[in-house]
Parts: C-alpha cells; structure tokens; sequence
C-alpha cells in the first residue's frame, strides 16, 4: 500500500510528492491528462517550449518559495511585458507613464495623475449622482463617498474613462463573458497601475520562465520517479482475482518505489472512474482536482470560466515581436496570442535562432461539465457554495484537497507552491 495517493500532477500534486518522498513517503500520483505539470506543462515543439495551457510567467516575492523552486532549475531573465492592441493602436501593459503618453500625450507623472483625474470626476459625478443643484461642496461630498459597486465603476475610479474604454472594458466583457457592469469590483484590482516609465507587469522581487521549459522542472521536482503503465478502467464487476492480481503489482511497485525515489506516477487516469479501487491503494489521499466533482455535484456544481487555444505554427522568425499581445477590442474573438520562442528570448538550448515560429490565439469561453476549468467565478453565489463543499471536505477522513480546483481559488504559481509546502509540512511534521 502506499501511504499518499496524489489525484492530479500539476505544480500542487507534485511539490506535495516531493516533500513527502524527502520523510521516505511512497506515493502514487495520478493524472486523467498524458503529462504531468498540469496546466503549466509545456511541449518542446520547433525547438521552441510551447505553453499548452497559456502563458505562464514565474513571479514572487517570496523568497522561501523562490529558493525551494530555484533547486529544481536554472531561471531566465524574462519580464513580462504585455502590450495592447486596440484596433490597431499599441499601448504598454500595465497602465504606466508609457501607457499615459500615448494616450494623451502627457509627460510626467503629475500631468498624468492630473488627465485620470479630471476623468475620473467627470465620470463619477454622474455615477454618484451629482446635480447641478449641487454646490461644489456637496459635489466633491458625494463624489468622495461613492463606492464602486461593480467592475466599470471601480476601473473607470483607477484609471478614467480612456484607458477603460480602450483596454479594459472590451478584453474584460471577453475573458469573462458577462458585462463589465455584472462583473464584482475586486477583479479590477488585479491590474497594476504605475506612473513610472516601467513596463514590467509584475512589480515582483524575482521573476522568469525555468530554462527547458516548465515540464521540464517538473520533473526535476518528481526526482527519480517512476512512470507506471496505464491504469484501466476496472468495471465494478471485476473479478475478485483480477482486483487481488493488480492490488498485487501495485504492492510490488510500491516495494521498489522506496529503492527508486518514493514517486510512482501513473498518467491516462481518470480518478472518478476508478475511485474506490484507488482509494484503496493508499493510508491517505491528496485530491487536488475539483471539490464539486469530488463529491459528485451533491450541492451543485461550482461555475468556471475555460480558455480554449488555436496554436499554429508559421514560416517566419517573428511574428509579432512580444511574447503576450492582449486585443482589447471587443469584435476581435480571442482575448490575446502568445509568441511562445520569446519567452526564452527566440533562441533554443543552445542560444542559437529559430527559423520559425508558434503561436496560440486564446479563447476565453463559459465552461460546461466536461470543459476544462480554468478560473473560478468569484461572486457571491459561488463562494457561498463551495464553503458548503469545505465543511464537507472537513469531515472527510483521510483526504487533503489543495490546489487550484480543490480550493476552488485563483492561485499564482508561487502561491500554490507555498500552499502545497504548507500542507506538506502540516502532514508530515
């Protein structure tokens, strides 16, 4: 028997996998997907690292977290820089001096801050309901006291009414298919504003892309593991001898598993159509796919938004020179295409050129039971609903949910590493 059965071999699973292995833990983790890294897996195509599941760029400012991933490979000095296009016009991402320059044509930081605010009044005068019976006093009283009640008020009370329009609004109403306007205000929140000339997106201490892609430090982070053969689908009228002759592999494999590093995995493996037979290979379990599936939708199911990618490759070095373009319009379809080569600077391992190039436009889409769930949808509704599947979760024996799904939250890259060496350690100390 194993002592952890890991559900899902993204960044949480495996992190979990390498600090149980490091106490002499045997774990087996499975994945529905054929590859480990979950949705930071990349396919080395062209000699070119594509990011299947959309762009990822590490960034953090914990320095626990740096060190501990920093061992399992070499970073790169990426910063990640967006651009905008709308409608053929291009502005630097996040909202900073060069952003503003553009715009209007502004020069310091204090011509800048004095354009957003005139915008600003303008715009909140109406939205707080200022008349013109209102003295200046009373106008400025209700202008200062109004709180954003939702995603259009609360952007146009950062940034004006310009760089609304132009950058937000439009990618907005795509990436999560609902009006600005039904959308909570906290999202806005997310995006940085600057009045420095900086382009850098992440006002992080440490940042970059692990050299060889991310599959690759993945399994620096498994170590030593080892790749099983596929687990089958086993009809609940298996005979007892079939369970008794795999249960015994399984034995067999774990025995070797504590000479061979601690970490089996095994890939193709769907966990809900083999659940009670894989419960039963371990003391514990770390589930970290969905928490409402986990429990069959007993309460409902949680609402995801889910990304879909059409990835081309072309004959040609550079097709639009920056890694991530974001089209902020909104009659374009997709939310952005990512130029995967220049992430690692348009040279392969061995710092020479690529002839060509790959790209992925990226769909934002509603996400339906079968989808691929990407982001939660943070709202009321659902947040009311998944702390009914925790107090759930809480009463389930021998079972730890983590991660993106099975904590139904956003998470960075760092953040679920901290999160899975938190649990970790909690577990096993």
């Amino acid at each position: 028997m194993y002592d952890y059965l890991i559900v899902g071999a993204g960044l949480y699973g495996c992190v979990w996998a390498e600090q149980a292995a490091k106490k002499g833990k045997n774990c087996l983790i499975i994945d529905k997907r054929p590859h480990i890294g979950g949705n930071v897996y990349t396919e080395n195509l062209e000699d070119i690292n594509v990011h299947k599941y959309g762009a990822h760029i590490f960034h953090t400012n914990d320095r626990e977290v740096w060190d501990y991933i920093t061992e399992f490979a070499e970073f790169n000095r990426y910063t990640n820089s967006p651009v905008a296009n709308y409608k053929g016009e291009i502005y630097n991402l996040p909202f900073n001096m060069n952003t503003f320059n553009k715009m209007w044509g502004v020069i310091t930081p204090d011509e800048a801050k004095a354009k957003i605010e005139e915008q600003k009044k303008a715009a909140l005068a109406g939205l707080a309901g200022v008349t013109d019976e209102d003295s200046p006093e009373e106008a400025e009283a209700k202008i200062n006291s109004f709180v954003p009640s939702n995603l259009e008020e609360q952007a146009i009370s950062l940034v004006g009414v310009d760089i609304y329009e132009k950058l937000v609004n439009g990618y907005t109403e795509k990436q999560w298919g609902r009006s600005c306007r039904e959308l909570p205000s906290f999202i806005i929140k997310r995006l940085p504003v600057r009045f420095t000339y900086d382009n850098n997106y992440f006002n992080a201490l440490f940042q970059g892309i692990p050299t060889g892609g991310y599959t690759k430090l993945v399994e620096n982070i498994l170590g030593d593991f080892t790749l099983l053969d596929n687990i089958k689908s086993i009809p609940s009228a298996a005979s007892d001898s079939l369970k008794q002759d795999f249960c015994s592999d399984c034995a067999a494999d774990a025995a070797a598993a504590v000479q061979r590093g601690n970490i089996q995995v095994c890939l193709n493996t769907d966990f809900f159509e083999n659940r009670d037979f894989l419960k039963g290979l371990a003391a514990k379990m770390i589930f970290t796919g969905p928490i409402d599936a986990y429990f069959e939708y007993s309460l409902g199911a949680l609402k995801y938004r889910s990304v879909r990618f059409e990835t081309e490759t072309l004959d040609t070095e550079n097709y639009q020179g920056n890694a991530v373009v974001n089209y902020t319009d909104r009659e374009t379809p997709f939310t952005r295409i990512i130029e995967h080569k220049h992430f690692e600077f348009a040279r392969d391992e061995h710092g020479d050129s690529i002839p060509k190039t790959i790209i992925s436009r990226e769909y934002s889409a509603e996400w339906h039971p079968g989808d691929e769930p990407y982001y939660p949808v943070n709202d009321d509704e659902n947040a009311a609903l998944y702390q009914k599947y925790r107090a759930l979760a809480e009463k389930e024996d021998n079972v730890i949910f983590g991660g993106r799904l099975g904590e139904y939250k956003y998470y960075d890259m760092d953040q679920v590493i901290k999160s899975a060496l938190i649990s970790a350690a909690n577990e096993l100390s």
